[in-house]
């Protein structure tokens, strides 16, 4: 997780951040110089909201917002779960949208962007692929 992402801080060297850190910051240090591990990554787990219409995955992405993402707040993945069995027309709704762990090249275009661009416990917007629209919860990322 924490990369070697020391040398911009240093170069401010001042404040809460240089003196405390974060756990993250402490932890062993990567090969790449980013900290979120995004575009480096070889697996994402997600769940996924698929629908056919616009409108209809517009009307999930307001609940989300509604109830977290309008405070700022990450959506808990039990709650998007229960919101994917009720909206996803995909065959993992009923699973909750639970797309598991899948590799890099798996996912088609548009999809495997959003979700490996994605941050831990974030939320995508609404986007358009070539199965329909979607919501993405990135739930985790390995090597």
């Amino acid at each position: 997780m924490g990369k070697n992402s020391k040398p911009k801080e240093s170069a401010k060297g001042k404040g809460k951040q240089a003196a405390g850190g974060s756990d993250e910051s402490s932890k062993g240090k990567g090969k790449s110089g980013k900290s979120d591990g995004l575009g480096t990554c070889t697996y994402v787990k997600a769940r996924h909201i698929l629908c056919e219409k616009q409108g209809k995955i517009n009307e999930a992405y307001k609940k989300l917002q509604d109830g977290w993402l309008g405070n700022g707040d990450k959506v808990p993945p039990a709650e998007f779960a229960k919101l994917a069995a009720e909206y996803s027309e995909c065959p993992s709704g009923k699973k909750g949208g639970d797309l598991g762990w899948f590799p890099r090249g798996k996912m088609a275009g548009p999809f495997q962007e959003v979700a490996f661009n994605t941050l831990i416990g974030a939320t995508s917007a609404p986007f358009k692929s070539t199965h329909g629209y979607h919501i993405i919860l990135c739930e985790g990322r390995k090597n």
